[in-house]
């Protein structure tokens, strides 16, 4: 009998040919650079690549991750048995039309930022300090600096593999909240559309260059991390409580909590997914019992359970 995964692999190979990899590697897919492999792995360049897809899902029923630059993301030790998927080249891209600007989900957000600066398009700056691409971005409303993905997404094109469809939704659909929205787990965000506004350059430029520096004097951009791991409570900086409750440089393996910033968990050499799950419930349990505030992780999990 033919098992889910392998019956996904043919369907996919018919469709994609070579480009369709078995057990491949995940950790240097990730910030974090741990994890285990994907049991399929595939980087779609067209729609027609994700309607391939579409099909394997829709026949086999096996599961399906996307990654995209690889933050925010902690795989299981053990790998993901199902499809990971990581955009190509095809969905790099980006247009301008007047005060709008769109774009393939594989640009990477800074790029992005950095292009609508040199058209004179001030509301993305903020960008420059997110080290996502412009789907992941936009799937967790990713935000810095007085920013986010809300503030200026006009629609978003996703194609929902269970249904093997394509839609545009309008800002209302995506469900933006903080650092998330309801977008369904099966949308691949493909392209967004961005609403900004007329500005001087000069004066982007200079804003973009003091996030970029106030990003590498205040995090460890220098050691292995999955950006930050936990989100601020309403009114409080989820760093501060971490720090007040005595954990900043707590370790466990080769996981540490970092002593630059106390919300980012950075890896050694040797480091596993379980060292960084045990490490945030040492520091979830220890915020709790210091302040009574339970902090919620803005970690996505490949493989295992959630954090």
């Amino acid at each position: 009998m033919t098992e889910p995964i392998d019956a996904a692999r043919a369907i996919l190979r018919a469709a994609c040919g070579d480009r369709v990899r078995a057990d491949v590697p995940m950790a240097p897919l990730t910030t974090f650079r741990i994890g285990g492999p994907a049991a399929v792995f595939l980087e779609p360049e067209t729609l027609e690549d994700l309607h391939a897809v579409g099909r394997a899902v829709a026949q086999t029923g096996v599961a399906v991750a996307i990654v995209g630059k690889g933050s925010n993301v902690l795989v299981a030790d053990e790998g993901f048995p199902g499809i990971v998927l990581r955009l190509g080249r095809g969905f790099r891209w980006s247009a301008r039309d007047g005060g709008t600007v769109t774009a393939g989900a594989a640009m990477p957000l800074p790029a992005l930022a950095g292009v609508a600066q040199q058209h004179g398009l001030a509301g993305l700056g903020f960008g420059v300090a997110i080290p996502a691409s412009l789907g992941g971005a936009v799937r967790m409303n990713a935000g810095a600096h007085d920013g986010q993905m809300a503030d200026v997404v006009a629609s978003v094109d996703v194609l929902e593999l269970a249904e093997d469809r394509a839609r545009t939704l309008h800002t209302e659909e995506v469900g933006f909240a903080y650092r998330s929205t309801t977008l369904a787990a099966d949308a691949v965000v493909v392209a967004a559309s961005l609403r900004l506004r007329a500005g001087d350059p000069t004066e982007i430029r200079a804003a973009m260059d003091a996030a970029r520096r106030w990003r590498r004097d205040t995090q460890p951009i220098a050691e292995p991390n999955c950006g930050s791991v936990f989100t601020n409570p309403p009114g409080e900086h989820a760093a501060a409580l971490i720090d007040a409750a005595g954990l900043k440089g707590a370790s466990i393996g080769g996981a540490s909590v970092s002593t630059k910033h106390a919300n980012f968990i950075v890896t050694a050499p040797g480091a596993t997914a379980a060292d960084v799950r045990a490490l945030i419930e040492l520091v979830r349990a220890g915020v709790s019992r210091a302040s009574g505030i339970v902090l919620q992780t803005e970690v996505r999990t490949i493989g295992g359970p959630d954090v």
